[in-house]
C-alpha cells in the first residue's frame, strides 16, 4: 500500500503551493488531480504582495514578476470615455518590496508551480480521482481511482483537500458550506485586440449597462475581458457566445478584437465552509471559501491557507511540534475568510447593483471621488495595504503574544529599508527566527546560539522607527514571516516559555 505524509487533492494553485512548502521542509507530498492536464483558461488573474512575499522563500517571486505585467494604472470609463487615472505602478512604496500590481493568470502561474516542484521529484498524478476516505487511528485511508480505471488503496498521515468549490473531501467530511449565489453572470474572454484600453494598463467601465473590465497580460495586445452579463441573456449563459457580449466592449471602451483565443461564463458564490479542519483532514482554498472576484483576492487567499498549514504539518510530522498545533490552521485562516467574504460582497454590490440611484453613484459619483482620493497618499496606502494583504494579521489568537512599538504579535513583519538594505533578507529561510532592532543581552545572545535558533541583530536606524519596529526588544517569527512574539524586553525565557505552552521543539527533525 503505498503510504504519504500528506496527500493532497487537487492541483491547482492552492494544492501546488501546499505541496511545494512541504516538500521543502523535508515532508512526503502525494498530489492527485482527476483532470488530464492543467488548466489552460482561468479567471484568477492578480498576484499580491503578500503573496510575492512569502513567494521569496522557494525564490518564485523574481519568475512571477518577470513572467507577469505590472499595471501602471488603473483607468475608469463613463459614457465612452475615461475620466479618472489611479496610478498603481508605486501606490505601496515603502511598504513592501512589491509596491505594484502584478497580474500573472492562474493557468500560467499553475504552469510555473509544476516546473518548480518538479525539481523536487514530485509530479501531479492526473487523471487519478478521489472516490472516498476514512480516517482510522492514527491515518487516512484513500481510495482512488486511477488512469485505467483501476481502483487503488493509499495511506497518508493526513489529507488536504485543495479540490475546487464542488469538493469531494468538503462532502465526504459533511461539512457544511452556508452562503448563496450572485444573480449575476460573468464572462470572461482572452483576446488579441488593440485601441486605447490595449496600453498596458488596467480599464474599468462604469457606465449604466453591464459592467466590464480590460485587465492587461505580458505581451503586446493581450488581454482578459472580465463583464456580467445582464439582460434576458443571463437566462441562457450556458449557451452564450462571445459575439453575445463583445459588442458593449467594442462600442464603449473602442477595442478591436483581433483574436479571440477562449470565453466562457461563470456564476459568482459566496461560501465559507463550516470548519476548515475535520481530524486528520483539512480544507483549503475554494473547498474552504468562495467570495466573489473584488479585488483578485480568491487565489492568493488559498495560497496563503497552503503556506499556513504546510509549516504546522511540517512541524508535527518531522517530531518539532504537538498536534495541537494544527488546530490553530482553522482559528487563523477561517477569521480571515468570513471577514474576506463580507468585504468583497459589499464591493461587489457595488459594482453590480442595478438601478438609477447605483448607476448615478457609479457614472457620477464614483469619477469624482476616485482623483480626489488617489491624491492622498493616506487613502492611496489604506488601499494598498487591504488588496495586497499585508495587513492580514492573526492578533489576539493563540500562537500571537505581545505588543513592540507599532507591531503585535500576530502581525506580518513590517517591512524596513534604506540605502543599507532591508530586515527581509533572512526571511527567506522558511523557519523560526529572531530579530531585533538594536541591541539585545549577551543571554539571549547565548541561549539563540545554544538552541540553534537563527538571531538577527540590525543596528538601530531611522527606518526601523519609520516602519513602526521597536527598539532593543525582539520580535520571534514564524516559518510564515508573522511575528509570534513582540516583545520589548530582551529575556529568552519569555521564547523557552512560548515554545513549551505550544508544545513546539523548533530544533528537532527534518524540518
Amino acid at each position: 500500500m503505498q503510504r504519504s505524509d500528506v496527500l493532497i487533492i487537487g492541483a491547482g494553485p492552492t494544492g501546488l503551493v501546499l505541496a511545494l512548502w512541504l516538500s521543502r521542509l523535508g515532508i512526503r507530498a502525494r498530489i492527485i488531480d482527476k483532470t488530464s492536464t492543467p488548466g489552460t483558461t482561468s479567471r484568477a488573474l492578480a498576484v499580491q504582495a503578500r503573496t510575492l512575499e512569502l513567494y521569496r522563500q522557494l525564490d518564485l517571486a523574481d519568475a512571477v514578476v518577470k513572467q507577469g505585467h505590472c499595471v501602471a494604472a488603473a483607468n475608469f470609463w463613463v459614457k465612452g470615455e475615461p475620466v479618472a487615472r489611479l496610478p498603481l505602478s508605486r501606490v505601496g512604496e515603502g511598504l513592501t518590496p512589491y509596491a505594484f500590481l502584478e497580474i500573472f493568470p492562474q493557468d500560467e502561474h499553475e504552469r510555473l508551480l509544476i516546473d518548480r516542484l518538479a525539481t523536487f521529484g514530485i509530479t501531479v498524478e492526473r487523471n487519478t480521482e478521489l472516490l472516498g476516505f476514512e480516517e482510522t487511528g492514527d491515518d487516512i485511508i484513500a481510495t482512488l481511482r486511477l488512469p485505467d480505471g483501476q481502483q487503488e488503496i493509499c495511506q497518508a498521515c493526513y489529507l488536504a483537500g485543495c479540490d475546487g468549490a464542488r469538493s469531494i473531501v468538503r462532502k465526504t467530511l459533511d461539512t457544511g458550506f452556508p452562503g448563496g449565489t450572485y444573480q449575476q453572470v460573468f464572462y470572461v474572454a482572452d483576446v488579441q485586440a488593440s485601441g486605447p484600453t490595449f496600453n498596458g494598463e488596467l480599464h474599468l467601465d462604469l457606465d449604466e449597462a453591464d459592467f466590464l473590465a480590460v485587465f492587461p497580460l505580458a505581451g503586446q495586445g493581450r488581454a482578459r475581458l472580465i463583464g456580467t452579463v445582464r439582460d434576458d441573456r443571463a437566462e441562457h449563459a450556458d449557451t452564450l457566445r462571445f459575439e453575445d457580449v463583445s459588442s458593449r466592449a467594442i462600442e464603449h471602451m473602442k477595442v478591436k478584437i483581433e483574436q479571440l483565443n477562449w470565453f466562457s461564463t461563470y456564476r459568482v458564490h459566496h461560501r465559507v465552509a463550516d470548519h476548515f479542519r475535520t481530524g486528520r483532514t483539512f480544507l483549503l482554498g475554494d473547498a474552504a471559501h468562495v467570495h466573489s472576484p473584488a479585488g483578485g483576492q480568491g487565489m492568493n487567499t488559498g495560497i496563503g491557507d497552503a503556506i499556513n498549514l504546510a509549516w504546522k504539518l511540517a512541524a508535527v510530522l518531522s517530531g518539532g511540534a504537538e498536534a495541537k498545533l494544527l488546530a490553530t490552521y482553522e482559528t487563523e485562516r477561517i477569521a480571515f475568510a468570513r471577514k474576506l467574504v463580507s468585504t468583497t460582497d459589499r464591493v461587489f454590490t457595488f459594482v453590480t447593483a442595478e438601478g438609477r440611484m447605483a448607476d448615478l453613484l457609479r457614472t457620477r459619483l464614483a469619477p469624482f471621488l476616485l482623483p480626489k482620493m488617489a491624491s492622498f497618499e493616506t487613502s492611496r496606502e489604506f488601499l494598498f495595504r487591504t488588496v495586497s494583504q499585508i495587513t492580514l494579521n492573526y492578533r489576539g489568537m493563540p500562537l500571537s503574544a505581545g505588543v513592540a512599538g507599532h507591531v503585535h504579535g500576530g502581525d506580518r513583519l513590517p517591512w524596513a529599508h534604506d540605502g543599507e538594505g532591508d530586515n527581509f533578507g533572512p526571511l527567506k529561510c522558511p523557519g523560526w527566527q529572531v530579530h531585533v532592532y538594536g541591541d539585545t543581552s549577551d543571554e539571549m545572545i547565548a541561549w539563540c546560539n545554544e538552541h540553534h535558533l537563527p538571531l538577527h541583530v540590525f543596528d538601530w536606524r531611522p527606518a526601523f522607527e519609520t516602519a513602526g519596529l521597536g527598539r532593543n526588544g525582539f520580535y520571534l517569527l514564524r516559518p510564515d514571516t508573522y511575528v509570534a512574539i513582540a516583545e520589548t524586553c530582551s529575556d529568552p525565557k519569555v521564547i523557552e516559555r512560548y515554545f513549551r505552552d505550544h508544545g513546539i521543539r523548533p530544533f528537532f527533525g527534518r524540518a
